[in-house]
Order: C-alpha cells, then sequence, then structure tokens
C-alpha cells in the first residue's frame, strides 16, 4: 500500500527517535524533579508577604544580582527561613540541571549572610545540588552525555580507570583546578562509575576554596565591575593556599605505609 506524503515509513519514525536521547520513563523522571522543585518553590513565595516580586528572577549580569540583593535584604531579616530555603532550592535546582550562573549566587549569599554564614551556605547547597546531579544522570544522564560530549566522556573514563587506586586525589584536582566543568563532572561520574562517596567528599572539600572567594567578593558586591574582578592576584594566592590545606589531609593519609 503507497504511503501519503504526510506519513513517514517506521524506519523514518525510529531515525527520527534516535535523535532524542531520552525515553519516555527518562522524560518522565525529568519532569517530576523539575515538577517537585516547582512546587516546592511555589510553598515559599505562597508564605511570603503580599508585594511586588517583579524583582525575582535569575541573576544574569552584576547589575542584576545589586537589583536582587537590594530588595533582598529587607526581606532576610523577616522572613530568614523563607529567604534561605528559597536560596537553598533554586540553587540545588541549578546544580542538578546545569543551569549556568551559580556564581551570582554564591556572590548573593556573601552579599545577604557574611562570609563564614555564606560559604557555609554554598558549600552546602553546592554538594546538595551535585549530589542531586549526580543521581540523577545516574538514571538518565549515559544517552544525553554520550550525545552531547561524547569525547570529553571518554576522556574522563580514561582518567578515571587509570586513577582508579588514588581516586579522591583525583577528583579533588578537578574540584580544586578547571581541569573539566563542574557541571560536566556532575553529570558525568556516575557514568564513569565514581563511587558516590569519593564524589561527595571531594566535591564537599574542593569546593570550599572557590566558594570563598566568591562569597567574600559578595561583600563588596556593588564595587565589582565585572566577574573577572574575582580573580585578583590575593583572592588566587588565597584559592592556592586554602586548596594546599584542603588537599594535605588526603597526601599525608596516602603516604602512610
Amino acid at each position: 500500500m503507497e504511503m501519503g506524503k504526510g506519513e513517514k515509513s517506521s524506519g523514518e519514525v525510529e531515525a527520527v527517535a534516535s535523535k532524542f536521547p531520552l525515553s519516555v520513563c527518562e522524560m518522565a523522571v525529568a519532569s517530576t524533579v523539575v515538577l517537585g522543585f516547582v512546587v516546592g518553590l511555589l510553598c515559599v513565595y505562597l508564605t511570603m508577604p503580599a508585594s511586588d516580586y517583579s524583582f525575582l528572577k535569575l541573576p544574569r549580569t552584576l547589575e542584576d544580582l545589586q537589583i536582587l540583593r537590594d530588595h533582598l535584604e529587607s526581606y532576610t531579616s523577616d522572613y530568614t527561613a523563607q529567604v534561605l530555603v528559597g536560596y537553598c532550592m533554586v540553587y540545588i535546582f541549578m546544580q542538578t540541571f546545569m543551569i549556568p550562573g551559580t556564581v551570582f549566587m554564591s556572590l548573593l549569599a556573601g552579599a545577604l549572610f557574611g562570609v563564614f554564614k555564606g560559604v557555609a551556605l554554598v558549600v552546602f547547597t553546592a554538594t546538595a545540588g551535585a549530589s542531586s546531579c549526580y543521581f540523577l544522570s545516574k538514571m538518565i544522564g549515559r544517552p544525553i552525555l554520550s550525545s552531547l560530549w561524547p569525547d570529553k566522556l571518554k576522556f574522563f573514563q580514561a582518567q578515571v580507570a587509570k586513577r582508579r587506586k588514588r581516586l579522591l586525589n583525583y577528583m579533588l584536582f578537578l574540584r580544586l583546578t578547571p581541569t573539566l566543568p563542574n557541571t560536566f563532572i556532575n553529570f558525568a561520574s556516575p557514568i564513569v562509575d565514581v563511587p558516590y562517596h569519593t564524589f561527595f567528599l571531594a566535591t564537599l572539600v574542593g569546593l570550599i576554596p572557590a566558594a570563598f572567594v566568591t562569597v567574600r567578593a559578595g561583600l563588596t558586591l556593588g564595587e565589582l565591575q565585572s566577574i573577572g574582578d574575582l580573580y585578583d592576584f590575593q583572592s588566587i594566592a588565597t584559592l592556592f593556599l586554602i586548596g594546599i590545606v584542603s588537599v594535605t589531609p588526603t597526601l599525608v593519609g596516602k603516604s602512610k605505609p
């Protein structure tokens, strides 16, 4: 029987379907996670006082961030719990789905909560978001990574296999240096068989130096002209020293007989 002009053969349908990396079940999992975050943020929004919240948006520039900081400062003292929960959910959501812009969220933590509370908040949310991304990727990540970054995935897999005996050292090295993007590490780690306990410890410790530098810069948000101003000589020196302190316990432990 002849096919009409608008019809496609089964082979063509399969070819179209194969271009989309996720199955129906995998899409359902991802959609459920998104829905959970949306419901949580909606609950936070409903518990805040009636006001104009048009300023609430993901900051993409330092100007956006300064506007957001100016508005949230008045809410933070009276509605601390709601602001904290909302901040954590947004940061974890961005980390889970590899949405760029978490550096602005780290700056915001410093501006609103100060250095020590800000660093603790950023490390907690960044680690939680990375863990969320890790487990989501474990369920649906392989087809996406194989489709988007096949060469980078092969490189990472080979490096992990080669350094299996000292994997924590290698993962700490990756967190402390820009060898591979953190978002890629989060998503690819379960695919290349990095154990979660190693992933978690390297993330928790390895993110502290960068979090400290970024959060501290948030205290003087008005003086920043660009994101590049975060990494002046003093910041880089601080990052380097904290990185050594972070890695030293692991190196000492490995050197013991």
